[in-house]
């Protein structure tokens, strides 16, 4: 019978945020494919002596998928190490078709996408009661074009949450995008170059007017994440609305209210 293929998230960068099933599969995989420089470091310490480790980054699709499948001939566990999570821009789709046509079994295990570490880097919060409940994450049009009504400039209408991926290079772009919206000038920006890497991560905070100058300032081109958000610096706002889960006056399956509602401005 022929081995089985595990697509692994590796996650943004640091090699301890793989998640406990990704480790155990690379500790006993025959073989690992993995994704460039990215996870070259992931993929060296978890992988057992012997093991075979091949990079990705001069293969085609086709090159890719002939060689998860030839390795699935000679061991029972090969791993497929992605950065971020599989299932998030990647080619997991056109990796798997010519597998499950071959008849080889494949699965995927998660990984913490870079949006959530660069938050967490960040010390933000992508949601906020009664600010934004909505995260969406999205890239500007490049060599790769947006599907209709995908535009950035169209998402951005809604004033949540963005997670733009794949466009630092293009950040002008997202400025552009952003004011045909109606973001004002003084919206906060947070980009995040390599989340989570050990000793490389930046952190840069500017508005929608001059994040592109301080990208540029610190040599940001590659690698980063972009995010514009409603929520962004409420650690240091005079006031937050209450998350009625743990508000003393609200009651749920596990907590009887303790106190009585906050009153209203309406109130006499």
């Amino acid at each position: 019978m022929p081995g089985k293929v595990w697509f692994v998230g590796a996650g943004p960068g640091d090699p301890e945020l793989l998640t406990v099933k990704g480790q155990r599969l690379l500790a006993r995989a025959g073989a690992i494919l993995f994704a460039g420089s990215l996870v070259d470091q992931a993929a060296t310490a978890y992988a057992p002596a012997g093991c075979e480790i091949r990079d990705s980054k001069d293969m085609t699709l086709e090159e890719m998928s002939a060689w998860l499948a030839e390795q699935c001939a000679r061991h029972d566990t090969v791993v497929r190490l992605q950065t971020g999570d599989p299932g998030l821009y990647g080619a997991l789709i056109e990796v798997t078709r010519p597998l499950t046509a071959a008849g080889i079994e494949w699965a995927v295990v998660p990984g913490v996408s870079s949006a959530f570490a660069s938050a967490a880097a960040a010390g933000e919060s992508l949601t906020l009661p009664e600010v934004t409940q909505t995260v969406i994450l999205t890239r500007v049009a490049g060599r790769t074009p947006m599907p209709p009504g995908e535009e950035l400039e169209a998402l951005a209408a809604h004033r949540s949450t963005l997670c733009i991926f794949l466009s630092i290079t293009l950040l002008h772009k997202v400025q552009d995008a952003l004011r045909a919206a109606g973001w004002a000038e003084d919206a906060p920006i947070v980009v995040v170059q390599k989340a989570s890497w050990p000793g490389q991560e930046k952190i840069i905070r500017g508005t929608l007017a001059d994040i592109k100058q301080r990208c540029q300032a610190e040599k940001v081109g590659s690698q980063a994440m972009i995010i514009a958000s409603p929520t962004l610096g409420a650690a240091d706002w005079p006031e937050l609305a209450r998350s009625k889960l743990y508000d003393p006056s609200f009651s749920h399956r596990f907590r009887k209210a303790s106190a009585p509602p906050a009153p209203s401005e309406d109130t006499p």
